[in-house]
């Protein structure tokens, strides 16, 4: 494929792209594929090093699998193998779907790499906001709704998720989900969580504390009344418990 200033050109009929068409608008060759194995980045075709992160791309082709539609434009995907994961490749809209236990390697080996490495990152370009649209896409799997997540709690990265089966990525979100752990944005989710974890034992401490000045200006026969609460106490004393246990 080649290039002029600010645009492509097309590797099939030479007509002029821009530099983020994922395909030519004439008749439809693929132009960037993902191929980086260390960012999972769209390279062009004929693109040695991702211009993202500099690894050496690598992209081959991948075990065929049963046909399966993309859940944005229901096209059959494409599966492809980068690096040491196989992922499914929409050719119209440049989504992706990767299975769980692809995408859970995929986190654990960035978070890793980073910790080895103590690489200095930045945080990921242009933080993806909140959608403004509430759409959800069904599961390539099961056809089930997936349900829609900011990765992290924090990375403001929307992505859909079937629990069972996989996670659906737009078009360069799987690349901004890389770029977040890499800047140290499982940390911060971690301690989100704490945070969120310490705010609910406060409450329900509260809770227990209200209670029990609730049943002393009530006297002694309103715990006789309140008896049937009992499992719900006990409940609360169990879901503390677990709590402290967490932080």
């Amino acid at each position: 494929m080649s290039k002029t200033a600010g645009s492509v050109r097309c590797p099939s009929c030479g007509a002029p792209a821009t530099s983020r068409s994922t395909a030519c608008p004439y008749c439809g060759t693929l132009l960037a594929l993902v191929a980086c194995p260390s960012c999972f980045a769209k390279l062009f075709r004929g693109t040695r090093f991702c211009a993202h992160c500099g690894a050496e791309a690598v992209r081959d082709e991948a075990k065929p699998r049963p046909s399966r539609p993309c859940p944005e434009c229901q096209r059959p995907f494409a599966p492809v193998r980068v690096g040491a994961v196989t992922l499914d490749e929409c050719a119209r809209c440049g989504g992706l779907w990767v299975d769980t236990t692809s995408f859970h390697r995929i986190c654990e080996e960035t978070e890793q790499q980073t910790v080895v490495l103590k690489a200095a990152f930045s945080r990921p370009e242009g933080p993806a906001n909140p959608a403004t649209t509430e759409r959800y896409w069904p599961c390539p799997e099961c056809r089930r709704l997936m349900n829609r997540q900011n990765f992290g709690r924090v990375s403001g990265v929307l992505v859909d998720i079937c629990k069972g089966h996989g996670v659906w990525f737009n078009q360069g979100e799987l690349r901004r989900i890389v770029e977040f752990i890499r800047a140290g944005g499982m940390d911060r989710a971690r301690a989100h969580e704490k945070a969120d974890l310490r705010e609910q034992r406060a409450r329900l401490r509260q809770s227990e504390l209200a209670a029990r000045r609730a049943a002393a200006r009530m006297g002694p026969g309103y715990r006789d009344r309140a008896s049937g609460d009992a499992g719900d106490a006990e409940i609360l004393s169990a879901v503390r418990g677990f709590l402290d246990w967490l932080s």
